[in-house]
């Protein structure tokens, strides 16, 4: 072996170092944040580092393992929180309103040899996703109104849509976490306009509502106001006529001479005899 080594020092460099890799390929190492499924000529045999719902990555399951070369592949897979986004569709809500939505979903491979089964590897798994995610976003905003978007019930169609996608994506060994959406717009141009308008002229009937309530509550309020009023100068009446008489005289001086306070007064000139009952409170009362 020796002599051989001598004589044909690059054969011998290159057979050890195919044995290294030989060796090295028997043995490989699972990082914490991929699984991997050993396949043997095709057919899956088993799962290193499989997710358990519960455990963090990082716990039992990494680290060396090993395969029989040439006839075991690897086919690795992420253990963490992925995301797909949907293709930019146009969606018809229930008023007719034309929609343009991006939206995207978050999920994590919980079944690595289902996955492999059924799409074979995670990108072609995202490619079978994104029209799936797609349908469903389609299919639920279809169901409600635009103005929806705009409330706090937006996150329960978000909890629907990531439903009825988990139902589906449970298929392929994915879980989905969560659903959501980036942006709703209405097409540019008339549709947008249009939109506008509505909304602008339900705000100003809203708005022509609420003035004509508080008008309606502050007449009630002003009625109510004048009768107890009546009701206190009627009993003041009772008690004290000569000093009801009084009052009134200087309520009616107050608004001919000087007005009644909510505007600028005009120059006001009366002629009136000394003798008239008008002026009487000026003259003194008369026995």
């Amino acid at each position: 072996m020796t002599d051989f080594i001598r004589r044909r020092p690059v054969v011998a460099g290159i057979a050890a170092l195919l044995v290294l890799l030989l060796i090295l390929g028997s043995f490989p190492i699972v990082p914490e944040t991929k699984q991997a499924v050993i396949v043997r000529f095709g057919k899956p045999v088993r799962i290193l580092n499989q997710f358990t719902p519960g455990r963090p990555i990082g716990g039992a399951g990494a680290g060396i393992s090993w395969r029989i070369p040439f006839a075991e592949q690897v086919v690795w897979i992420d253990k963490r929180v992925q995301d797909v986004d949907m293709q930019r569709q146009q969606v018809l809500s229930t008023d007719q309103r034309r929609l343009q939505v991006d939206a995207f979903a978050r999920y994590r491979i919980v079944n690595p040899l289902l996955m492999y089964i059924r799409a074979g590897s995670e990108e072609q798994l995202r490619e079978q996703l994104r029209p799936i995610l797609g349908s469903e976003v389609r299919n639920e905003l279809g169901r409600i109104e635009f103005a929806s978007l705009l409330t706090p019930e937006r996150q329960g169609i978000m909890d629907s849509v990531r439903t009825s996608l988990n139902r589906i994506a449970s298929q392929y060994g994915v879980e989905v976490l969560d659903v959501r959406i980036k942006r709703t717009d209405l097409p540019d141009g008339a549709p947008l306009s249009s939109a506008f308008d509505r909304m602008r002229t339900a705000r100003e009937q809203e708005a022509r509502s609420i003035r004509a309530q508080g008008a309606k509550q502050a007449q009630v309020i002003r009625a109510e106001a004048d009768a107890e009023a009546s009701r206190t100068y009627a009993a003041s009446f009772g008690k004290d006529p000569q000093f009801y008489d009084f009052y009134r005289a200087m309520q009616s001086y107050q608004t001919t001479f000087i007005g009644d306070g909510q505007e600028k007064p005009s120059p006001t000139t009366i002629i009136l005899s000394p003798q008239n009952d008008y002026l009487k409170e000026f003259s003194g009362r008369s026995k």
